[in-house]
């Protein structure tokens, strides 16, 4: 055993500072990764008064009740009576964490002070807390570490470190206005109050899993220093070494003090990241419970959520936004309680799990999470869609699987597949395995073999060659996303090639289609190729198409015929597109569209 611990002392001194910390981080932040599902919570004084000040809604198209204060300019003197609202007959934080529990959920957030200054928790530091303002010797912190540590759900403290809306020296977005606080003024408020504010919460309450702070702005378009957030980062890691810091302090994922990247309110991934990062997000619309929300998300949407962040290596925390008497709306907790379903089923293609490196969004069943279990890999195919024809089409694993099976109330059920290189077709039941999203289990003998190229095929079996799968990637034409009018298109104003790789599973007869707008008055010649075959053809002008009677129009997109590819047998091919556009000329390119001749 001496052994053992002399080597991997050795090991540890002779590695360099950055890789031994580094290392730390990884394995300090290990559980939120394998996490990748937890609750935030939004209360506080706030919550008192729904989203409605004086019979008036917020004043704000966001509608997040939170920034009530601020937006409607309350007083400090009227806005703080809302702490009488409180029910502490009815506050039981322990029914918060048994909700999470239920849902799945492996940590708890919790806004330990927003925005508007005040703590939820009975600071020493301000009396401008809710425990004194409200008239109660309870410590609503103290009873949700207490309940956490029951439960073993770990618990992290939301903390606004930027704006302060009660401090007479801390920032709110009006100064950017007056202009009235000065930096020695900001850095008194910062010493009298966050640091100090920061250590009750890192001291009194147990073991601290985050710290999650929100400025959703870098800190060098602030007034906040960066000497300030070292001495945030110095203080957590102090006093709670395994404390995680979210990219939120003002400081890029990259940064050596951050842990993870938090996105935007409600950001999903869009491509996969390596580092850790998570979307904290409504279950409506507003983060503080807000009395006239009428948008909630379905069951479905949240899952898709949870799942798409997963796939791209990402995490999921979702809000609820408890009303006075710490009562959950009944929308949250249908929602909650239908994930809580779903996860107690298919937990197991979520916890632990990260996604593959291929194309993002390229299947349009659903999406693909992973996870190893010690020599083997499993692949979980997330089904939101399930297919008419009963074959679910997996396109970008070359190994070949040891098995399928569809997870179902009463257990796994085998399913038969057959793969030919990177295409895997998989037989379906009648009945989904799910009513919101079905999860079919692949099982390999080693670490996979990616395909990263091959164009996915589509649900009933054509492919769409595309900007976004373009084996070429990035194209040197301009990428126009979808904006509610026209599709996704490439500008081609020169010449110029794009490439695609696809995989034929065997010999046929294929019809060849292309989308496309054409901005010129004259036709345009294109050439599309496959292995040794060319076919060529001249794309009309194409005009306006009315969207709306009257007063909305946009480019029309047409499909074309253009030919036939004969495929001789199965195997990887190369399709080229030739555009040789005149000067001042544009070609809108859409896709391509290959489809099997019965």
């Amino acid at each position: 055993m001496k052994r053992i611990f002399l080597f991997l002392w050795l090991i540890s001194t002779l590695l360099p500072a950055g890789a031994q910390q580094a290392s730390n981080q990884q394995e300090r932040v290990k559980w939120f990764t394998d996490a990748r599902f937890g609750m935030f919570i939004h209360w506080g004084v706030y919550s008192g008064a729904e989203g409605i000040w004086k019979g008036e809604r917020l004043r704000n198209g966001n509608n997040y009740a939170e920034w009530l204060r601020y937006r409607n300019r309350i007083s400090e003197e009227e806005y703080v009576q809302l702490a009488k609202r409180f029910d502490w007959n009815k506050i039981n934080p322990e029914q918060w964490v048994l909700l999470a529990k239920k849902a799945g959920m492996k940590y708890i957030l919790i806004t330990a002070k927003h925005h508007d200054g005040i703590a939820i928790w009975n600071s020493k530091v301000s009396d401008s807390n809710l425990s004194k303002l409200s008239g109660t010797n309870r410590d609503v912190i103290k009873e949700l570490a207490a309940a956490c540590k029951k439960h073993n759900m770990k618990l992290g403290f939301y903390y606004s470190h930027w704006l302060d809306w009660e401090h007479p020296n801390g920032w709110d977005h009006n100064q950017e206005i007056t202009g009235r606080i000065t930096d020695e003024q900001y850095n008194k408020y910062w010493q009298e109050k966050v640091l100090p504010q920061l250590r009750e919460l890192l001291t009194n309450y147990g073991d601290i899993a985050m710290i999650w702070f929100d400025m959703w702005i870098d800190y060098k378009s602030t007034i906040v220093k960066k000497e300030q957030l070292d001495q945030v980062i110095n203080l957590i890691h102090k006093l709670q070494p395994d404390c995680l810091i979210n990219s939120r302090l003002g400081l890029p994922a990259s940064d050596p003090g951050i842990d993870f990247e938090t996105m935007g309110d409600n950001q999903l991934g869009a491509v996969y990241t390596n580092h850790p990062w998570e979307t904290s997000g409504t279950i409506a619309h507003s983060w503080g419970y807000n009395a006239l929300e009428n948008e909630y998300k379905s069951t479905s949407q949240l899952l898709q959520s949870l799942i798409g962040n997963v796939s791209l290596n990402g995490g999921f925390t979702l809000n609820i936004g408890p009303r006075a008497d710490g009562s959950v709306p009944y929308e949250d907790l249908t929602r909650l309680d239908d994930m809580g379903a779903w996860l107690s089923k298919n937990g197991e293609s979520i916890y632990g799990c990260t996604g593959l490196e291929l194309r993002p969004n390229q299947h349009d069943w659903g999406r693909i999470t992973t996870k190893k279990l010690g020599k083997k890999q499993i692949v979980y195919l997330q089904v939101y869609n399930w297919p008419l024809d009963h074959v679910l089409r997996l396109a970008g694993i070359l190994s070949k699987a040891e098995k399928a099976e569809l997870i179902t109330p009463s257990g796994k059920k085998a399913l038969r597949f057959t793969q030919s290189g990177p295409l895997t077709h998989i037989q379906l039941p009648e009945v989904a395995g799910d009513n919101f999203v079905s999860v079919i289990a692949l099982q390999y003998a080693q670490p996979l073999e990616l395909d990263e190229k091959t164009v996915a095929e589509s649900t009933f079996g054509g492919l769409a060659l595309s900007a976004e799968n373009d084996s070429e990637n990035p194209s040197k034409y301009k990428l126009v996303q979808f904006d509610g009018l026209r599709p996704s298109h490439l500008i081609i104003d020169k010449d110029g090639l794009l490439m695609w790789q696809i995989y034929v599973p065997g010999a046929g007869t294929y019809n060849v289609d292309i989308s496309y707008h054409n901005d010129s008055k004259t036709e345009m010649p294109v050439n599309i190729s496959a292995g040794d075959q060319n076919l060529s053809h001249s794309l009309k002008p194409t005009g306006k198409v009315v969207v709306e009677p009257h007063d909305s129009y946009t480019d029309e997109f047409v499909n074309n015929r253009i030919g036939l590819f004969d495929f001789p047998k199965e195997g990887f091919y190369k399709v080229i597109l030739k555009v040789s556009p005149k000067e001042n000329e544009k070609l809108y390119f859409n896709r391509i569209w290959l489809s099997k001749k019965p």
